[in-house]
């Protein structure tokens, strides 16, 4: 079984003016090609979606960190303040301690107050009295000095508050690499002496360990910083949600566009959505219509051409056939039977093109559908065949699977008829003489109507079944055919929800089947 053949080998011709036809295999729906473009840069470079998280999520993660740094400088700041007020405690404290005798200094500093200072070594306590500065009289001597010890303009009895380091294994051993330890310390100067000598200066600090106030400032940043990082997780989750409500009327044009038929022009409807992408779909609409009036100008000019030519044609086929019979010379025989041949074939064709017109969406959807019988149908068509193919030798015959069982589809019952002719006068064309061609209606699952044709003549190659539905392809050039057979079966069938497929037959033969959705 072939597809209709009827037109010459060799590239089909375009008419002139209209673009060339993409090429086989490469035809998409238009509504594909029109927004294949745009999706095509916005996934090139970013999508949407990305953007817009990009844009409101970029300037949160800086504010959070902005955020996390100038809460940790705060909290440092007034644990360094806490420090200081009693670290200043302390070195008032040990200086009411140190009390001046005349031009010495007595000493009142119980060993067990210093046992307090030094009791926690997470928390050390460290202090020193020099006099003058720099010269050692009780406590560490490896407190720092004071970055303002030199200054002869401060004034005493001001505090002082420096960060500094001291080494916490000053008698290293050979090998041994030093240890240092950051402290905050507070430095005080007091001057001492009577009226009768000279006034000398004396240099209290008192030190502390900055492991605590790191240890605070962390613990006051985390439990500042963990809420707010909720926070921003939050943020995030209903930004995300938002932009997805905010782009949902983009998916739903793309539902829309999506899975279109080649030939389905029809408008996207979007009710409720917002200007940018309600002006986007007008757009699309108003580009929808200018093709849908082209292509319905086509078809138009095809319809009316058609009905145009099959008077005439019928009119040529019958002088014709009157002419071949008061013919007597072979010469002349011949020519007017190539003339009969012809005018046959153009008439053939306008009888195609015009069941091709009345099988597009456009035309479709102006005939009713009603229920039919898919098993009543193909046994009349079958029947109506019979003498068809008694007089050429072959043997065409019907079977349901089940008689019991009804087989019902909704759609058009002349387009349906159409498609079922088209598909056994295709397998009688083309099996050749002495051929079996069977006709068989059978229901796959509690869902499909299935239709085959099968036959047992010379088949198609593998490489051209996947051809056999695409207009004007012949696989033989014998006969009157035209090429559009198979192409009207597959438009009928897709205008019906159903599948149309061919496969071989062993040992020899083609199998046509035909897939329509069950009405039950």
């Amino acid at each position: 079984m072939n597809a209709d053949p009827g037109l010459p080998p060799g590239p089909t011709p375009v008419p002139a003016g209209l673009p060339d036809p993409l090429p086989p295999g490469r035809w998409q729906p238009l509504s594909h090609r029109l927004l294949g473009k745009g999706l095509g840069a916005l996934h090139g470079a970013r999508s949407l979606r990305q953007q817009l998280l990009v844009w409101v999520l970029l300037p949160q993660l800086v504010l959070w960190l902005a955020g996390a740094f100038f809460t940790y400088n705060l909290a440092a700041r007034y644990a360094n303040a806490a420090i200081d007020a009693s670290l200043l405690q302390a070195t008032r404290a040990l200086a009411r301690q140190v009390k001046p005798v005349g031009n010495g200094l007595l000493i009142d500093f119980p060993r067990a107050a210093q046992d307090i200072l030094e009791a926690d070594p997470n928390d050390r306590v460290l202090y020193t009295v020099s006099s003058p500065p720099g010269q050692f009289i009780l406590g560490n001597r490896n407190l720092p000095m004071p970055p303002t010890a030199g200054d002869a303009g401060a004034a005493p009895g001001d505090p002082r508050f420096y960060d500094g380091q001291i080494q916490l294994n000053p008698h290293l051993e050979q090998g041994e690499k030093p240890i240092f330890e950051q402290v905050r310390v507070a430095a005080l100067y007091l001057s001492y002496g009577d009226d009768i000598g000279p006034s000398q200066t004396m240099l209290v600090q008192v030190a502390r360990s900055s492991t605590n106030r790191e240890e605070l400032a962390r613990r006051i940043l985390l439990d500042t910083v963990l809420p707010l990082s909720v926070l921003i997780i939050a943020m995030t989750m209903i930004v995300w949600a938002g932009i997805g409500a905010g782009l949902a009327p983009l998916s739903k044009l793309r539902s829309q566009v999506v899975g279109r038929a080649a030939n389905d022009l029809t408008p996207i409807q979007i009710d409720v959505a917002p200007h940018e992408v309600r002006a986007l779909a007008q757009a699309i609409n108003a580009l929808l219509a200018a093709v849908q009036r082209n292509v319905g100008a086509q078809k138009r000019f095809i319809s009316d051409a058609a009905h145009q030519l099959r008077t005439p044609l019928a009119g040529l086929k019958s002088q014709t056939e009157l002419a071949l019979k008061d013919a007597t010379e072979p010469a002349l025989q011949a020519r007017l039977q190539r003339v009969h041949e012809s005018a046959t074939r153009s008439a053939h064709l306008v009888n195609q093109l015009l069941t091709l017109a009345r099988a597009e969406p456009e035309s479709a959807t102006r005939q009713s559908q009603e229920r039919v019988d898919m098993a009543k149908l193909a046994r009349e068509l079958t029947a109506e065949l019979v003498p068809r193919a008694l007089h050429a030798g072959q043997d065409l015959g019907f079977a349901v699977a089940d008689e019991a069982e009804p087989l019902h589809v909704r759609g058009t019952s002349l387009l349906l008829r159409e498609a079922l002719i088209n598909v056994i006068d295709n397998a009688l064309r083309y099996a050749g003489r002495g051929a079996e061609v069977t006709v068989l209606v059978a229901a796959e699952g509690d869902d499909w109507v299935r239709i085959e044709v099968n036959d047992n003549g010379p088949g198609l190659p593998l490489e051209q079944q996947h051809q056999v539905f695409e207009r004007f392809f012949r696989a033989t050039h014998e006969g009157t055919g035209c090429g559009l057979g198979l192409a009207i079966v597959k438009e009928i069938v897709e205008r019906h929800a159903g599948r149309v497929s061919v496969q071989s037959v062993h040992p020899t033969g083609l199998s046509v089947q035909l897939r329509l959705p069950r009405s039950h």
